[in-house]
């Protein structure tokens, strides 16, 4: 695990977003309608275009790779400029991710916290606190990085 992070980026980074990410990965895998159709709050599942289904399981095999791609550089570093390198793209995703959400839900729906089913509080509340989890990483508001034993490289 990347011991150079202070502990609550650590907790964040290399446990909760893991896991959220296989969450996200068996929830399209296990019920595909219900996850196509949770997308947006207040929509009622219906049959699945060929369409619909395909972006609907590629969106989950697109969550487990970011699980599997998180937990092998988190885990097997211990080198700074990875580690802040990998955040920042992952916190340029995140604005994407954000975007893209309120493009489809407009305006009112994104700001209805009221109206949030789950994946609504995934795909708005819980990347809005991994964007600012980030961020302020990257600012240093969690303090230093901690030092690690020196990183010998092989020849």
């Amino acid at each position: 695990m990347s011991a150079i992070l202070p502990f609550f980026p650590r907790l964040v980074f290399t446990v909760l977003e893991p896991l959220a990410c296989i969450g996200g990965y068996i929830a399209s895998v296990s019920d595909t309608t219900s996850f196509a159709a949770a997308q947006v709050p207040s929509i009622t599942p219906t049959p699945l275009t060929s369409t619909n289904q395909i972006l609907a399981l590629q969106l989950g095999n697109c969550y487990g790779l970011l699980a599997l791609i998180a937990i092998g550089v988190l885990y097997s570093t211990n080198e700074a400029k990875v580690v802040r390198n990998f955040l920042i793209a992952c916190a340029i995703a995140d604005v994407g991710h954000l975007w893209a959400t309120y493009i489809v839900l407009g305006y009112a729906n994104f700001v209805d916290v009221k109206g949030w089913n789950s994946l609504a509080w995934g795909n708005i509340g819980f990347t809005l606190f991994l964007f600012v989890t980030r961020v302020g990483y990257l600012a240093g508001m969690f303090g230093r990085d901690r030092v690690v034993g020196s990183v010998k490289k092989r020849a």
